[in-house]
Order: C-alpha cells, then sequence, then structure tokens
C-alpha cells in the first residue's frame, strides 16, 4: 500500500487512492466530558452522572459519540496532512458508533483513501476517506467515511 509523504498540506492532486495513515493518540478525559457539554448543550445522565452511569450497562459514564468523532477529526488535522490545503469538510457517510468511549480511554484514527473527484469549478476536488476510530485495545469505536474539499496545487 502506498503511504502519504511526511510533509504538510497535501493539494489535491497528491491523494491517491489507496494511502493510508494513522494518527497520534488523544485520550479522552473527564474536562473533555465536561466542557463538550457545556459546549453541546447534551448533560444526559449518561455523560455527566457518575451514580446514574453506574446502574447503566456501561457501569459508567461514557463520553459522548459526538465528541469522539471531534476528536477523530483535530487528530485527522493534527496529522498535517490537511493543513493549508482544505476548503472544506463536505459530508460524513455511513458513520457508526460501535463501540463507547470510557474515560481515559485512547483513541486515534486511521484514515485512507477510498477516492478523488475533481471538482475544477472548486479550485480543487474532494477526497474521501474511510476513517476508523480505535482505542487502546485495538477496538473499533466508530467508523465511516467524510468527503474532504481539497485545494489544488497552485500553478
Amino acid at each position: 500500500m502506498a503511504k502519504f509523504e511526511a510533509r504538510r498540506g497535501l493539494y489535491f492532486e497528491e491523494f491517491e487512492v489507496g494511502q493510508q495513515m494513522s494518527t497520534v493518540g488523544r485520550t479522552i478525559t473527564e474536562a473533555d466530558v465536561v466542557n463538550f457539554a457545556g459546549v453541546s448543550g447534551d448533560y444526559n445522565l449518561i455523560h455527566t452522572d457518575l451514580p446514574y452511569s453506574e446502574a447503566t450497562f456501561f457501569e459508567q459514564r461514557v463520553a459522548h459519540g459526538l465528541l469522539v468523532l471531534s476528536v477523530a477529526s483535530g487528530l485527522a488535522m493534527r496529522s498535517g496532512l490537511l493543513e493549508g490545503t482544505v476548503i472544506a469538510w463536505r459530508d460524513i457517510r455511513d458513520w457508526r458508533f460501535s463501540q463507547p468511549v470510557l474515560f481515559g480511554d485512547t483513541v486515534h484514527a486511521e484514515m485512507e483513501v477510498v477516492e478523488t473527484k475533481p471538482m475544477p469549478r472548486l479550485g480543487g476536488g474532494q477526497v474521501d476517506l474511510r476513517i476508523k476510530v480505535i482505542n487502546q485495545e485495538d477496538k473499533i469505536v466508530m467508523k465511516g467515511n467524510w468527503g474532504i474539499l481539497v485545494m489544488n496545487a497552485p500553478k
């Protein structure tokens, strides 16, 4: 399989189907969950109430799925692949939340280019990435596809 180049900010023309990359990891903390609850307004008891959550199937508080999706997006940006070349995040398709993420879990993202589509009127093209978010036990906690609009290389 082709690997990504180690430089930052790939242009649309530099993405090829089959390229893969793993991001660094990030540990999900109680502070992350509390801050996300505040920003999103989602104070669901499974995330914020220890006695309540201990009586559930999970037996503990779990992170918001959308928090972990946001963390995965940040990890993808930290990889540098899209630094200075991303136009917009266009869509999320076939997203599945398959395992809970618990306080203290460390997640990373694995990305693979599955399709590229030129979009000349936008000055770039769409790069479709298959994303897997994986925890420290090598379990996939969520996965799906992102469509990202990326700039063409300058002429």
